[in-house]
């Protein structure tokens, strides 16, 4: 066995060699192949990555120090039709004998098949071309390497160059830059030719970006010339344009000095043939016109219209909307100033409401204003289609499903109540696969689900008293209101959920959002309790050995002597904790607590649970778009359910249960405190290298009704999204090793990192590592491996690390993890660190799109 992975590790060495030998195989000769570019500032070497971004040619990349991509394009045919061809050209003979058994068209179209053509488009368009060193590009970057640092204030820069031959075929090149000293600021004067634009600058004067002292930057004076207009545009400055600005720059009879003349001209405009000047003017809006069923293709034909707080409303069918939805989210109002940060509001709002294609915003003189300082405001809405059909069919992966196949239908009734409201009517099923469950007949689809869904979005804060001093419109507030039910059917416990909820959504500042649940209930009934120790497997397993161990009532056992579920598991269950059964030997009292907790395990995951929560939920992100890799994003949440309910039975004095515990419907309501911290960084390293770092923290305590929490409400951990080097839901809690088949608990630490870069072309690989853990912590399980009592518990937190491979399809990521256990706290003392480091212990996961 080692001789022969002493062959392999040869044999790639060599074949590595070979194609490192080959680099400058398409460098034609009298040309040299770019390796390195090395750039001095100041006799000093420099990494800075925007300098060498002013570069036109950059070296061929490298995986590991190795142009991968390089010696794939080399090994690309570049004329394979050529190729092809010259095969039957120099030998005729054979393209006729082929013909003979394929036929003439079936030989032309084997040319273009994955092996003669494809093969080679694949590797030429995953590879590169080998990067040649030319002159005119060398003399291009110098030119915007002056540029560069000319915009830093280094009005001297001198730059050059140098090609120095490395070895056949390639070489490196050298620039070298003399900045000189650079320049600062002086004087800072504005000459502003329109009186009220220089009233509006002077009340923004003080945060202005170009100071005196300050490094000349351009980028500096392109941002004040923004921040400028922006302002104006905000006050009423209708035909302003960055253009007005503008500066003079005084170098003369100055040592690395200058001065600053902020210009900002009059107004120009055409008038027939000649070009007049005068004043900028600030300009109230006169009329505000809504046009709520706008065709680009047809004509205006207004036959119905109505004035509503000032806003005109106009149609050309009968007005279909309730003047209140709309107007609701029109920002601009008469009377106000023109303000461009009004049209983005109402164009944000109107966009968000989902029954208008995006809106148009048309501003024009107001003719009747004989001063000329009045704007009408024209807001062109264009309807969508009042009703629409939707079907998805979907492959997905989840920490219990392994895979599965889902199809949606939902019909969509926009305007359902003439305020802007949309209705979504939803139907949904869904059949797939798990290992995770029981499964005696070996059936590939062991699970399905089947559910409906109503949802009622309505624009605006849907409450009997007014919200606007708490939440503006400027926020762009909504209430969703939701119902749910679905059933799963499979060879589990089958479960019926119904689910209800009414929120609040808005955004407090631009990337905020806030959300409040009024109340959010959920009852989940269990179709199929007895079948609890099929599914629970382990749990039946540890009963069972009890079993046969203590209990004499052949009745309990089946011909194999193992305990019959349900009769067997619950007789002998019974016998132990009432103490009215016969037994072979006394119960040891660790037997007896194993027995104990067991049954409560069953009796937890197998009652009916009623959750009426309440719940806040807050976000902010600095994410300005898909693209942006450098950001952050904060979530936190708490909830609280069933504290409503325990204040009506305390207040009615409604009697208390057996168990001590209050009840709805005959059943004991859930009541617990919730919250949840999550916090999501990413860096941006350049060259398509990202870091990025998650941590979570969540803890649900139950108090009064409850000594637990309900399964839907508590955590777990493992899988794609989470410890990566762990199954779904088998780690934890605590160092007990996840002795159950689904462990979970009510408090979660986790803690990712993760480096990204880029492979070849769309496929990216990743470096991660992912610590965390569950343990129970103020309820009803005693078992101290699973439970937290304090900080030295910390020392439970598992670490898993690895590798991963993603592929871009654009749209959205297809993921593959491969994860190590680490550092197993399950594990007996000194067998904790790496000892199931391999790949017989790995977990491998498939995710859609990046875990955090």
């Amino acid at each position: 066995m080692k001789k022969i992975s002493t062959k392999i590790t040869a044999f790639i060495l060599i074949a590595i060699f070979i194609c490192a030998c080959n680099a400058v195989k398409r460098v034609p000769e009298g040309k040299l192949l770019l390796t390195k570019n090395e750039i001095k500032v100041n006799d000093k070497t420099t990494k800075e990555e925007i300098v060498f971004n002013q570069l036109y040619q950059k070296p061929n990349s490298t995986f590991l120090g190795y142009r991968l991509r390089l010696n794939l394009y080399n090994l690309a045919n570049l004329n394979p039709d050529s190729t092809y061809q010259a095969k039957f050209t120099n030998n005729p003979g054979k393209y006729e004998r082929k013909s003979k058994w394929l036929s003439a068209k079936q030989v032309d179209r084997l040319g273009q098949s994955f092996w003669y053509h494809g093969i080679h488009d694949f590797l030429k368009k995953t590879g590169e071309p080998p990067v040649i060193i030319e002159k005119t590009k060398i003399d291009k970057s110098i030119v915007r390497l002056r540029y560069y640092y000319f915009n830093t204030g280094y009005f001297n820069v001198k730059a050059n160059y140098t090609i120095d031959t490395l070895s056949i075929k390639k070489a490196k090149t050298k620039y070298t830059i003399i900045t000189g000293a650079p320049y600062s600021l002086d004087t800072i004067k504005t000459t502003i030719l329109t009186p009220v634009l220089d009233s509006l600058y002077e009340s923004i004067k003080s945060n202005s970006l170009i100071k005196s002292g300050n490094q000349y930057k351009t980028l500096d004076f392109e941002n004040e010339k923004n921040r400028i207009t922006t302002h104006f545009r905000n006050n009423g400055v209708y035909f302003f344009q960055p253009n007005y600005v503008t500066f003079d720059i005084d170098t003369i009879k100055k040592v690395n000095k200058a001065n600053v003349n902020l210009i900002i001209n009059n107004y120009s405009y055409q008038e027939q043939d000649s070009s007049r000047t005068e004043p900028f003017k600030m300009y109230k809006i006169s009329d505000v016109n809504i046009y709520t069923d706008y065709s680009p293709t047809k004509k205006l034909n207004i036959t119905d219209s109505t004035t509503y707080n000032n806003f005109n409303l106009y149609s050309q069918d009968k007005l279909k909307y309730k003047p209140r939805a709309i107007t609701n989210a029109i920002f601009i109002t008469k009377g106000s100033l023109f303000a461009d940060n009004k049209t983005v509001l109402t164009t944000r709002y109107l966009n968000n409401l989902k029954i208008f294609n995006y809106p148009s915003i048309q501003y024009e003189v107001d003719a009747r204003d004989t001063t000329a300082h009045s704007l009408i405001a024209k807001i062109y809405l264009s309807p969508r289609k009042k009703y629409s059909f939707g079907t998805n069919l979907d492959l997905t992966h989840s920490n219990i499903q392994d895979v599965g196949i889902g199809l949606s239908v939902s019909e969509t009734i926009r305007n359902v109540f003439n305020g802007a409201e949309t209705l979504e009517i939803g139907a949904r099923g869904n059949i797939g696969s798990s290992k995770d469950l029981a499964n005696p007949k070996n059936n590939f689809f062991n699970v399905s689900e089947y559910g409906l869904d109503l949802k009622l979005n309505i624009p605006r804060i849907f409450m009997p008293f007014s919200t606007e001093k708490i939440i503006p419109k400027s926020m762009i507030p909504s209430t969703l209101a939701n119902a749910g039910f679905a059933k799963q059917q499979n060879i589990g416990l089958d479960k019926e959920n119904f689910t209800g909820a009414l929120s609040y959504n808005w955004t407090p500042k631009k990337n905020n959002t806030a959300r409040f649940d009024l109340f959010n209930v959920q009852f989940v009934r269990n179709l199929n309790p007895q079948n609890y120790f099929n599914v629970y497997g382990s749990s039946y397993k540890a009963l069972n050995e009890i079993g046969k161990t203590y209990s004499n009532n052949t009745s309990y056992f089946d011909t194999d002597g193992n305990l019959i579920i349900e009769d067997g598991t619950s007789g002998f269950t019974n016998d132990v904790l009432t103490g009215t059964g016969s037994f072979l030997t006394p119960i040891a009292q660790t037997d007896f607590q194993s027995v104990k907790s067991i049954e409560e395990r069953r009796v937890r995951l197998t009652e009916n649970d009623f959750i009426l929560a309440t719940s806040f939920t807050f976000s902010k992100t600095t994410k300005k778009d898909l693209l942006d890799n450098d950001f952050y994003l904060f979530r936190t949440k708490i909830e609280s359910a069933g504290t409503l309910l325990s204040l009506v039975a305390k207040g009615a004095s409604m009697p208390k249960n057996v168990n001590g515990n209050h009840e709805i419907f005959n059943l004991e309501y859930s009541e617990y405190i919730k919250t949840e911290f999550d916090y999501i960084k990413h860096w941006d390293l350049t060259k398509e290298k990202v870091f990025a770092v998650r941590t979570f923290f969540g803890i649900a305590i139950p108090f009064g009704n409850s000594d637990n929490v309900p399964f839907s409400r508590s955590y777990f951990s493992g899988g794609s999204n989470d410890n990566r080097a762990w199954q779904p839901y088998a780690l934890g809690p605590g160092s007990s090793g996840a002795t159950d088949d689904f462990n979970e608990a009510n408090m979660k630490i986790a803690i990712s990192g993760e480096f990204r870069f880029k492979l070849l072309g769309s496929l990216k690989g990743a470096l991660f590592a992912d610590a965390g853990n569950i343990w129970n912590v103020l309820d009803n399980v005693v078992d101290e491996k699973s439970t937290f009592t304090g900080f030295g518990d910390l020392k439970d937190i598992a670490l898993g690390s690895g590798f991963g491979l993603r592929y871009d399809f654009s749209f959205f990521v297809i993921r593959f993890d491969l994860g190590f256990k680490t550092y197993n706290p399950a594990n007996e003392s000194g067998q904790k660190w790496f000892k199931e480091y391999n790949f017989g212990h790995s977990v491998l996961n498939f995710g859609i799109n990046y875990p955090f």
